[in-house]
């Protein structure tokens, strides 16, 4: 945590937090929107038609861009705490003066559709929150492992293939020299977007394979429904 802490302080000291606040959080940042419209300079993202993206503040921005753009995302319902763990929203069926609306975190619930890992399409580009990262492309998020477990299950799923393009935006503040802790559940990143630039990792790592139920508590399993499903089927 204290990478995470050291981050977080340094964000607000350089005040280019934004609300709802950097501590606790995948931190909202300036500068947030024109990392989007840079990430959309991207190859892998003009042929993307579904994409997965994480439900946080900072990547709104993302999350409507492609939404305009006619690309399918698919979100996570907080904390994996139902079956039908994931979201859609299609385009195709919201009304275009509410697409903003429905990129906000509130929004999702109100025009998508839960969906469960088994009605998921392929996922051609996964947008990931980052509370830091460096330039081999590992990244720290909160903390509580969540877009892991997500990533997790598209491989146990069969929807998220292990070379699957992975991007964060972030502020360069959030780019760190040194090594990240990482554990087999971790993955890593191919692009760091900014507001300035964008910067290619070029991981060699390899990704998880699906579940590493050795990594999970009892505790965790039983809070969420899908392991459950996966791991202790009745």
């Amino acid at each position: 945590n204290r990478i995470r802490e050291k981050i977080w302080k340094t964000l607000e000291k350089e005040k280019v937090a934004l609300f709802p606040g950097a501590r606790g959080r995948i931190p909202n940042f300036k500068g947030a929107d024109k990392a989007a419209q840079l990430l959309a300079m991207l190859p892998d993202w003009k042929n993307a038609r579904a994409i997965k993206a994480n439900p946080d503040s900072p990547q709104r921005p993302v999350r409507h861009l492609a939404l305009i753009s006619g690309k399918t995302v698919y979100m996570a319902a907080p904390r994996l705490r139902e079956e039908r763990c994931f979201v859609k929203l299609d385009p195709g069926t919201i009304p275009l003066e509410t697409l903003r609306d429905a990129s906000t975190i509130k929004g999702a619930f109100q025009y998508g559709i839960p969906v469960h890992p088994r009605e998921m399409p392929s996922i051609e580009l996964i947008v990931a929150g980052s509370v830091t990262v460096n330039r081999k492309g590992a990244r720290l998020g909160k903390g509580g492992g969540y877009s892991d477990l997500e990533y997790a299950l598209g491989r146990e799923f069969g929807f998220v293939r292990e070379n699957v393009v992975i991007v964060t935006t972030v502020h360069p503040l959030q780019i760190v020299e040194e090594e990240l802790p990482e554990t087999d559940h971790d993955f890593r990143i191919d692009y760091i977007i900014t507001a300035e630039e964008i910067i290619p990792t070029h991981r060699l790592d390899g990704r998880p394979s699906g579940i590493l139920r050795d990594h999970l508590t009892e505790q965790k399993i039983s809070e969420i429904p899908i392991l459950k499903e996966i791991l202790n089927p009745t």
